[in-house]
Order: C-alpha cells, then sequence, then structure tokens
C-alpha cells in the first residue's frame, strides 16, 4: 500500500488528542516527523509514535527543519492560531502538501499570502475544518441538494461553547486563547459555523461572501468567572479582557443570501454549533435538531413543535449522505464523533491520488478572513465591511 509520509506539527491538547486518536492507527500514513515549540510536547509525541510503529520520527521543536527533509511529503498543523499561516507558508514554498487545522486569520494580507503562495507553488493546501464532514451537516446538505429546503434564504451558525476554564488556565496550560482574548476583539473563531454554512450557500463556487457587519457586547464573563473560581489567576479577576462576551456578524452574500454567525464562549452555557437552514420550502435548526417541511405537519403543530423537536434522525434513511453511508459500514474513526477520521482522511486520500482538495484555499482564506474584518466592523462602531475576492471572478465559474 502506498502511504503518505506525514509531519506532525503542534502537538497540545488539539495536536497531541489527533496523533493518539487517529493518527497512529491510519494505516495509509508513516509519521517521520513531530514538532513543537516546547520539547516535553515533542518528546511525548514522540515516543507515542515509537511505541505503536516501532520506528523513531524526528523530532523537533523548530518546524523550518521540517521542511527540507526528503521524508516528508506532507505536513499537517495543529499549532497555536498565531502560527498556523507562517508554517503553511513555508511548507508550501517547499512543496509539502499543506493539512491546516482551523482558526480566523490576523489579516486580510495573510489570507492573500496563502492564496498567492498556493497559486505559485501548486502545492496541496486542504482546510481542516471538520465539521463540514458533520453526520447532520452533511445530511441537511444533500437534502438542499435535492430541493427539500426550497431556494436558501438564510442561514446561521455559531461557536457556543464555554471556554472560561481553558482561557483562563491559559498561562499554565501553554494555550493560546488566553492572549488572544486579552488582546483580540473580533469573532475569533468562525469556520466551525461558517464552513458547512458556506458549503449550503456554494460560497467560492457560483456564490460569494460580499461585506459584513460585526458587534461585540461588553467583556465581562473572564472577570466575573476568575473572581470566583478557585484555581484561577487572581489577577485575571480584574484584566483587561478586549474579548467580547457575544460577537454577533452578519454576512450578506452576492446571491442574497444572509448569514449570521454567533461567537459565545465567556459566558456560562451548553455546546451548540446553532447551524440553522431557512428556505422557501422548509428549515433545518440543530438547536432542537429539528426539521420543518411546508405542508407537512398539521397547522396545529405549528403552534406546538416541540412535540416534534429531534426529528431530524427520521429523515436519517433516506438522506443520510453517502459519505455517511459508506463510513458507518467501514467504521467510524477518530474524534469529534467521527468529524476527524473523514477530514484527515480525506487530505490523506486527496494526497496520494493527486486530486483536488474538497476544501482548498480560497475556502480557507474566505473563511478566516471573518476574524480580521469582523475587527475591523467592531472597532469602527459595527460599520459594513466590504469581502475580497481571493478567487479574482472565479468564483463565478468554480
Amino acid at each position: 500500500m502506498k502511504k503518505l509520509n506525514v509531519a506532525a506539527i503542534g502537538l497540545g491538547a488539539r495536536g497531541h488528542s489527533v496523533l493518539q486518536g487517529l493518527l497512529l492507527g491510519m494505516n495509509n500514513i508513516n509519521i517521520t516527523a513531530v514538532c513543537d515549540i516546547y520539547e516535553d510536547r515533542t518528546e511525548r509525541s514522540a515516543a507515542a509514535v515509537t511505541k505503536v510503529t516501532g520506528k523513531t520520527p524526528f523530532a523537533t521543536t523548530d518546524y523550518n527543519e521540517i521542511m527540507t527533509r526528503s521524508d516528508v511529503d506532507a505536513v499537517l498543523i495543529m499549532s497555536a492560531w498565531e502560527s498556523h499561516t507562517p508554517i503553511a507558508l513555508a511548507a508550501m514554498e517547499n512543496h509539502k502538501a499543506v493539512g491546516m487545522e482551523v482558526g480566523g486569520a490576523y489579516s486580510v494580507d495573510e489570507c492573500w499570502s496563502l492564496v498567492r503562495t498556493q497559486q505559485n507553488t501548486g502545492t496541496p493546501f486542504m482546510f481542516l475544518e471538520n465539521c463540514c464532514y458533520g453526520r447532520a451537516e452533511m445530511m441537511v446538505m444533500n437534502m438542499v441538494r435535492q430541493g427539500l429546503f426550497g431556494k436558501i434564504a438564510h442561514c446561521s451558525g455559531g461557536y457556543c461553547h464555554d471556554l472560561r476554564d481553558e482561557v483562563a488556565r491559559g498561562e499554565e496550560n501553554r494555550h493560546y486563547r488566553l492572549r488572544n482574548y486579552l488582546s483580540r476583539n473580533c469573532e475569533n473563531y468562525p469556520t466551525h459555523e461558517l464552513g458547512p454554512i458556506a458549503q449550503v450557500l456554494d460560497i467560492n463556487r457560483g456564490n460569494r461572501m460580499v461585506s459584513l457587519v460585526s458587534m461585540a457586547s461588553n467583556a465581562w464573563g473572564m472577570n466575573d468567572f476568575a473572581a470566583r473560581t478557585e484555581g484561577i489567576n487572581p489577577t485575571l479577576a480584574t484584566a483587561n479582557f478586549a474579548q467580547g462576551d457575544i460577537v454577533t456578524t452578519l454576512i450578506k452574500c452576492a446571491g442574497g443570501e444572509t448569514i449570521t454567525l454567533t461567537l459565545d464562549t465567556t459566558l456560562p452555557r451548553y455546546y451548540s454549533r446553532g447551524f440553522t437552514v431557512r428556505g422557501t420550502k422548509g428549515m433545518y435548526i440543530e438547536e432542537n435538531h429539528s426539521i420543518f417541511l411546508d405542508n407537512t405537519y398539521p397547522e396545529a403543530e405549528h403552534w406546538n413543535w416541540r412535540p416534534q423537536w429531534g426529528n431530524a434522525d427520521e429523515y436519517l434513511d433516506k438522506y443520510e449522505h453517502p459519505v455517511w453511508r459508506e463510513y458507518l459500514e467501514k467504521g467510524i474513526c477518530g474524534g469529534h464523533g467521527g468529524m476527524d477520521g473523514l477530514v484527515y482522511g480525506k487530505f490523506v486520500e486527496c494526497c496520494l491520488n493527486g486530486e483536488p482538495m474538497p476544501i482548498d484555499v480560497y475556502d480557507a482564506a474566505a473563511w478566516m478572513a471573518v476574524t480580521p474584518l469582523s475587527a475591523e466592523s467592531i472597532k469602527n462602531g459595527s460599520v459594513a465591511v466590504e469581502f475580497p475576492d481571493f478567487t479574482e471572478g472565479k468564483w463565478k465559474i468554480r
């Protein structure tokens, strides 16, 4: 069997869990190198690879040492947000295929640099947005493609996840979120919700996002949490957090559709990505995992929908996405309900077979650009900000 020689870069909580829970079980890759800026993380992951494979990978704290190695075909970038683009650029310049984990960009220029470098080098690049492979998201996309929801007018979603403990313990756990929440006010993690929405709305493939407006609430959640939680650095109770507790972003698309994104990570709440699709014939809403199709339910049920909550599973037999039908038969692997196995598996498959990446550099640039554009909008009083067209007109024919 042909195998892809892979370097795993970034071995903190996300990187090491992907390595242990997924990569070491994949039979079509060799993990030939591991890298993290912290030596103890590198040593831990190298030992894990050696234990499972019997082969000791090259280990380093400097990703540049990986880029010229002949035993590395591709890099998986799972490091802190700030380092994603510099590592990706170095890899593409050295013709190492790039699988890059998600996070918002720090500038629009950064997004352009990814696009230009990929264009100039022709190096394969995939944005590893696992939520695009969510089972519910893919079923709904399949239903949209078959016309069940009619013409789509609006979609919404959010990264709604209580991260107060993770943010507050960023210093001791060497986690990047703390420094970001102290210094930035933006939609800092837009792609979990935007990725599936972009696929539903054909963004970069017949449609594109043209403008956005963002608004941030006060930043009170982290101070309150730090003040009343034992074991948290007490200085955070009075620290000046820049990141608003809730950021709402409205996006207008070339096709006339609208999108609402919500970042909600520093107040008490349950987890949700809030994936919602509204069309002329019906809707899906993740919050209660239900599907409402026009003229399907008696009028009385419009007023008492609660008994139908969770009914989306009733549509699986008929509308399960083919990718998931096959996946369930072969066996789910990886974290996040199997989404990780699908997205990483697709990257490796495309590299080995020379196929186009399903989530490419134009998708990465457009989705990541929400972060700096939202920061600009918030800073200037929630003014409308135009989206760059990273495809330079090709979205009309892609």
